[in-house]
């Protein structure tokens, strides 16, 4: 689809229609007013940025002074549409003047349409809806337990632990961050739960070799994310599936970051064409609003199954609430309608291709990596005139008013929202070349 046709297509806001962003105009919501607000009555968790942001429509956010920012992270990748998309604002109005939430022990239309194209658009299975991709993984990592409980092998209490990788990032609570392969995400929080073991990324005889008799699971994200945007080898995937085919492993892909069209295939799998027995999903799948999936293949999900136990074995109360699974359908239909993972793999290629072509004469990058509009760029900084990590790089950029991310101290990564425009990309890319060639 060519740019003219998609924005044709693309129902705008009504202050896009009138060409004219809102402004703030309360006079009690400064920037620095929120922010002393702020310090005042929340936990100081992160090291936020001093701006405050009240709004955003499409790529663009604007803070409480009125200054835009052409967003290229996009809420760290939640914002697989963008801000306030029309689709997903009416969405959101129609289910809220109908039901929001009932329990998980009634039926809901919404919950089941999102499960549906889950598997329309990737493999074949059933859905446990959550809040995010730690609580994903933590049922991904219980059901693996349930394997080894009912497939012991050749121990006596059951199989239990669990094959990551360094660099990986599965999430911050008990059970998702023992299976984070970064110290300074578990650090502090010992003692931690047994069954974890990391190995090096890409490198399937170290994952072989740290199989045993107790190991029931191989957890990998089929792009690292956090770790720096890292792409395996063609055949690390397929090898992966294959080990885990022989040694009855379950093989759990952590697509947080690499489903919902991000890499220009509507997960990331797809790519290797290799089909895992879980997948699971956050970010995207919820458009800004806090949804967890655990995909599971009809193989395993029987494991799942209340039936077998007698009585639910893993549950929530408000995960799959139909506001937010009202969101999840309306996404999948929005990017099959408006063809918007092909244009991410169009997209990135374009991206990529211009980023290598500034590196050429600009010894600062390193390389250019990932797939579709989820994108690391790595850093050698040696080269670099002003700047000495990457959060300097990205600070300069939001001064300039674009929004990009940095990991691992130098690697950027670009993630914008699928919806984004070409000239948006283009404007942004401007602004980072600018400040790379300082």
């Amino acid at each position: 689809m060519n740019q003219n046709a998609y924005d044709t297509m693309r129902q705008p806001h009504a202050s896009e229609k009138r060409n004219v962003p809102p402004t703030n105009t309360d006079p009690n919501t400064s920037t620095q007013q929120i922010i002393d607000r702020h310090d005042r009555a929340m936990s100081i968790n992160y090291g936020r940025y001093p701006v405050a942001m009240i709004r955003g429509q499409g790529s663009t956010l604007y803070d409480a002074d009125d200054k835009p920012y052409l967003d290229l992270f996009a809420g760290f990748g939640a914002c697989v549409l963008g801000h306030c998309h029309r689709d997903l604002v009416n969405a959101v109005n129609e289910q809220a003047q109908k039901l929001w939430h009932v329990g998980n022990l009634f039926h809901t239309e919404p919950q089941t349409r999102a499960a549906e194209a889950i598997s329309r658009f990737g493999f074949a299975g059933r859905s446990f809806f959550c809040h995010s991709g730690a609580d994903a993984n933590v049922a991904a990592l219980k059901l693996a337990r349930l394997h080894g409980q009912q497939n012991k092998g050749n121990t006596t209490a059951g199989r239990y632990k669990v094959v990551s990788t360094l660099g990986s990032f599965h999430g911050r609570t008990f059970g998702a961050m023992e299976a984070t392969g970064q110290p300074k995400v578990y650090e502090g929080f010992g003692p931690l739960g047994p069954g974890h073991v990391h190995v090096t990324f890409n490198d399937i005889s170290a994952i072989e070799s740290a199989i045993d008799d107790e190991t029931v699971a191989v957890l990998v994200e089929p792009i690292q994310g956090e770790g720096g945007v890292n792409v395996p080898d063609d055949s690390y995937l397929a090898d992966l599936r294959e080990l885990c085919n022989q040694r009855d492993l379950l093989l759990i892909f952590d697509e947080v970051w690499t489903g919902v069209g991000h890499t220009g295939e509507y997960f990331g799998y797809q790519h290797w064409n290799v089909t895992p027995d879980v997948m699971t999903l956050a970010k995207g799948v919820g458009g800004g609003l806090p949804v967890g999936v655990t995909h599971v293949s009809p193989k395993f999900a029987e494991l799942f199954d209340w039936r077998t136990h007698g009585h639910a074995v893993h549950a929530t109360t408000l995960g799959g609430n139909c506001l937010a699974m009202a969101v999840t359908a309306t996404i999948f239909d929005v990017l099959h309608r408006d063809q918007l993972v092909q244009r991410a793999k169009k997209l990135g290629t374009q991206i990529t291709d211009r980023l290598n072509a500034f590196a050429n004469n600009n010894p600062i990058i390193k390389t250019v990596r990932g797939k579709g509009l989820y994108l690391g760029i790595e850093l050698n900084l040696q080269a670099a005139n002003k700047y000495t990590t990457g959060g300097d790089i990205v600070k300069a950029c939001m001064d300039r008013g674009v929004l990009i991310n940095a990991v691992q101290g130098n690697v950027l990564r670009i993630a914008p929202a699928l919806v984004i425009k070409d000239d948006e990309i283009n404007r942004g890319l401007d602004v980072l070349e600018e400040v790379l060639s300082e």
